[in-house]
């Protein structure tokens, strides 16, 4: 390859503004507007990288994401950008770009040997010999070898990616000629179009391929479909890439902006047009690999777009017509241009050396391509564009759900009409050439009298005839550039029974590089058929995922870091408690108070608590889970849900429960009250809220139906307050609160001052409590009268540092603290619904295996210390008094209680009931603390004040 700069070809360059850079260690000229990769091109740097496995050298072969050879690690000044494709990279002053998989260059890679092993190293070689020894023998090594690119100790991506969401009423995902089109047409019809297109502009292949519209050049054609979408409220966005499909019609959208920070874009649109054109495969031969076999259409573009020509001599090989214009543009341009067509007819073409009927058998060079050789002969050369025909760009079709035909005349899978909603249109449908790709895009909508078919001088059009790898030829045909697949590889695959597309592509790596196939994958199956016997459609395709590029992962999780990452949500009554000198903490994803007040928190913590058992005190519990459950059937998805029965509760009442996983596993714990027939409140877990409201949704979804049964969440939408305590219904009474003769678990609705007001006698303390919930605009006016009646009765506000305190002086649960994810109801003393409930629930069937019903399953118990003793750390695995250690559980709770003037602790311990009163020992940094197990709830177990 001896690329070389065209006099006044370019129209992306500006030749005014010289740019400099280093590659490898060389300074490389260009001008801005190149990108890396057009630069090293009109450089003659024939070299760009290594292959993974082999460390066989790679040239240039595309022109955007198709790209499997050109990985380079770019650094300018403080900004390092590793893994980046040379071809959408723009060059810029000083930057620095070295090649990957390379040490210490491209050109000088000391591990350029491995290709002499290739022999010892076929598909799934790994899978064989690393099963010998042991892997730690290996393992340096291979680490060392593995992976593409190196990331360098202080680089830190950029968390400065703003997000955005948006929604337009149509979508065309592409601004080629088949997309403009179809905006045209859409436009016509009244829609407000988005037109998103990866390209700096809009025109597709017309930037590079050209041709007329209407009698007007593209450009005049381009210029007032773009003014008319803007005009209409539309918008067209480019240098911008749609990456993923996801539910609900939601896009995925990376916005490159050249001088600023790239963006992330959720998009969701109401209609959708895929004018993602097509990927030209490559041609198949012995040393295809070689530097200096690229892309016929990446050289048309390269030599258009920057003028950069690949080569003096050139050899164009191809089986469509579509290759017949490139090449006179070649010839136009001063190259000496052969063209080998496979096929025996094709056009007539005056002024290029054409030859018909003719194939490349093999490549011959070391390091670049010197000269290729036929059935008629061999041709000197130092370029071999190739030209294997093009496969559309269906990905994101696929992504959404759609299905594939295959389309023999076409030699392609194309999309299956009615399996997905998108429209699909020009070669991203299989409707190749300008004048196919115009009348494609506009009839997706229809041609109406503003809006009269598009007239071309169909400047190139495309037949192209099916090509595909001939295993009989001598030599490695190579068919994934990067991972270095070959075609005995395919194979290999077959003779060892990996025939499934899937198993085919783990086996080999084939389609698993960068470039995720574009160029590999037709080949791969087309070898595989032939292989088998079977058809292309029959051997079937791999499955398209997003991304559909590689793209930085800040442009997908955005400024999601730091306090950004998780933000916690925040008290309605936030400002009201920091009045009232409250510290804050996360809990649950909540920032709540921990404690009130100046001093040691963990003093606060103990004197809230002993005036909360001594008096009264209200703690803000609104982020307490509150999902509506309304309908008929509203009880018999809370049957299914939950582990106790629900159905059975009656109106004004409450009853505890827990929410199970498949596995029989607790999933979260709390209170279910029904309102009335058909009404419940499903309280959850502050941290499961969201948890919680899925598995209703899916066992509503799944049972029952949209029509007798649907869930609300208002947990955002209520202020609730609880008050606890011995006198805690006389802070009620004196804040003008009448509670009735409401007893325990029971629940009213009433009004307090015009505003709605619910009343549920819930503890989480083992007091006497009252959960009072109001609307959120009136939770100041409810948290200003309990206040002062509060002080007025010497009671205090307190934090969960205190509430934590209480419950675990009761034995009360906090999932996920005193929970793991073996724990099951049983084990912590629920095992009745288990035994006698007969319906289905969620859970139900784990809840009999073996493993369930174990002798030493871990169970929920209580721990006293000595008298004088400190609290046990939480954590401190409980191992046998005597005999050897071993982990018989561990603490999962530990205070000292002020009401009971000693440690409390909660823990999960192995066979935990059949054990109470017996001694074992905790065991923490070394130290072993003797301790006794009883049952769980040390403080009130008879449950007086709670029902006093």
């Amino acid at each position: 390859m001896s690329g070389w700069r065209h006099e006044t070809l370019g129209s992306r360059i500006n030749r005014e503004a010289p740019v400099t850079f280093q590659f490898d260690g060389n300074r490389i000229h260009g001008f801005e507007g190149d990108t890396i990769a057009s630069a090293l091109l009109a450089a003659g740097i024939s070299i760009v990288g290594r292959s993974f496995k082999y460390h066989r050298p790679r040239g240039l072969w595309g022109m955007g994401a198709e790209e499997p050879n050109a990985i380079v690690d770019v650094r300018l000044g403080e900004q390092h950008m590793p893994n980046q494709r040379a071809t959408t990279v723009l060059i810029k002053p000083g930057m620095d770009v070295r090649s990957v998989n390379a040490s210490p260059s491209a050109t000088r890679d000391r591990f350029s040997f491995m290709d002499r092993f290739n022999r010892f190293l076929p598909a799934g070689f790994y899978y064989k010999t690393f099963m010998a020894f042991k892997w730690i023998w290996y393992e340096p090594f291979i680490r060392r070898m593995a992976g593409l690119g190196k990331v360098a100790a202080s680089y830190a991506p950029s968390g400065d990616v703003p997000h955005v969401s948006a929604s337009c009423e149509m979508l065309i995902v592409g601004g080629g000629p088949s997309g403009l089109s179809a905006a045209r047409a859409a436009v016509a019809s009244g829609k407000k179009v988005w037109v998103i297109d990866d390209g700096p502009d809009l025109g597709g292949s017309l930037r590079w391929r050209g041709g007329s519209i209407n009698g007007e050049p593209w450009q005049s054609f381009m210029e007032t479909v773009k003014s008319a979408i803007e005009q209409s409220g539309g918008r067209v966005i480019s240098n911008a890439t749609v990456w993923g499909v996801f539910d609900h019609n939601m896009f995925g959208v990376w916005l490159r902006k050249p001088d600023g920070p790239d963006q992330g874009m959720k998009l969701r649109a109401k209609d959708v047009v895929i004018a993602a054109g097509a990927i030209e495969r490559p041609l198949w031969f012995a040393n295809n690999d070689l530097p200096g076999v690229m892309s016929l259409e990446a050289g048309f573009y390269y030599l258009q777009c920057f003028g950069v020509v690949p080569g003096k001599r050139i050899v164009i090989a191809t089986a469509n017509d579509a290759s017949y214009a490139s090449a006179r543009a070649f010839e136009e341009a001063g190259v000496d241009v052969t063209l080998l067509d496979a096929r025996p007819q094709g056009p007539d073409q005056d002024g290029v050396r054409t030859f018909k009927g003719v194939s490349i058998l093999s490549a011959e060079g070391r390091t670049r391509v010197r000269n290729i050789v036929t059935g008629s002969g061999a041709f000197e050369c130092d370029a071999v564009l190739c030209s294997g025909g093009f496969t559309p760009s269906v990905h994101l079709w696929c992504q959404a759900g759609g299905k594939l035909d295959w389309d023999e005349a076409r030699d392609a899978l194309i999309p299956h009409a009615g399996t997905c909603a998108f429209h699909v249109v020009g070669a991203a449908a299989g409707e190749f050439g300008l004048g196919a790709a115009l009348n494609s895009g506009q009839q997706a909508f229809g041609v109406t009298s503003s809006n009269k078919a598009l007239e071309t001088d169909e400047a190139y059009s495309l037949t192209q005839a099916p090509v595909r790898p001939n295993p009989d030829l001598p030599g490695r045909q190579w068919i994934d550039l990067q991972n270095d697949v070959t075609l005995k590889d395919v194979g290999l695959a077959a003779r060892e029974g990996f025939t499934s597309v899937e198993h085919l592509k783990r086996y080999t790596t084939l389609g698993m590089a960068n470039d995720q196939g574009r160029t590999s994958n037709f080949a791969g199956l087309a070898a595989m058929a032939a292989s088998t016997g079977r058809t292309i459609p029959e051997t079937g395709t791999t499955t398209y995922r997003p991304p559909f590029e590689p793209l930085p992962f800040p442009v997908i999780a955005g400024r999601r870091r730091g306090e950004l990452f998780n933000p916690p949500k925040r008290l309605r009554l936030e400002r009201e408690h920091r009045l009232n000198e409250a510290r804050f903490r996360e809990y649950g994803g909540w920032l709540r108070p921990s404690v009130y007040g100046q001093g040691n928190e963990g003093e606060l913590a103990q004197a809230e608590a002993k005036a909360a058992r001594e008096t009264a005190a209200i703690f803000d519990a609104s982020p307490l889970g509150k999902l509506e459950v309304l309908g008929p059937d509203a009880g018999r998805l809370l049957d299914f849900a939950s582990y106790v029965q629900m159905s059975t509760l009656k109106p004004g009442r409450a009853r505890y429960g827990f929410m199970l996983s498949e596995s029989g596993v607790v999933y979260d714990d709390g209170v279910v009250l029904r309102l009335n027939e058909n009404r419940f409140i499903f309280s959850a877990s502050s941290s499961h809220v969201e948890g919680v409201r899925f598995r209703l949704e899916d066992a509503r979804q799944d049972r029952l139906g949209r029509k007798n049964v649907c869930i609300h969440d208002v947990t955002q939408g209520l202020v609730t307050l609880t008050v606890t305590g011995p006198r805690s219904k006389e802070v009620l009474e004196k804040a003008g609160i009448d509670c009735g003769d409401l007893s325990h678990m029971g629940v009213r609705e009433t009004e307090l001052d015009g505003h709605f007001l619910r009343i549920a006698r819930i503890s989480f303390t083992g007091d006497r409590s009252y959960e009072l919930s109001v609307p959120a605009r009136a939770g100041q006016h409810l948290h200003s009268r309990l206040g002062s009646a509060l002080a007025a009765l010497g009671g205090r506000w307190i934090g969960l540092e205190a509430v934590m305190i209480l419950r675990a002086e009761k034995g009360y649960i906090l999932i996920g603290k005193d929970t793991d994810g073996n724990t099951m109801p049983h084990d912590l003393g629920w095992g009745g619904p288990r035994e006698k409930r007969e319906d289905e629930y969620l859970g139900k069937r784990s809840l009999f295996t073996p493993k369930a019903n174990a002798e030493d399953r871990r169970q929920l118990v209580g721990l006293d210390v000595a008298e004088g003793m400190s609290p046990l750390v939480t954590g401190s695995h409980l191992v046998p008094a005597k005999g050897p250690q071993r982990s018989l559980g561990f603490v999962t709770s530990s205070y000292f209680s002020p009401a009971l003037g000693r440690p409390v602790a909660l823990a999960m311990l192995e066979n935990g009931a059949a054990r109470v009163g017996e001694q074992v020992e905790a065991f923490n940094d070394g130290e072993l603390t003797p301790v006794t197990v009883s049952p769980a709830c040390a403080f009130d177990p008879e449950g007086e004040r709670l029902n006093g």
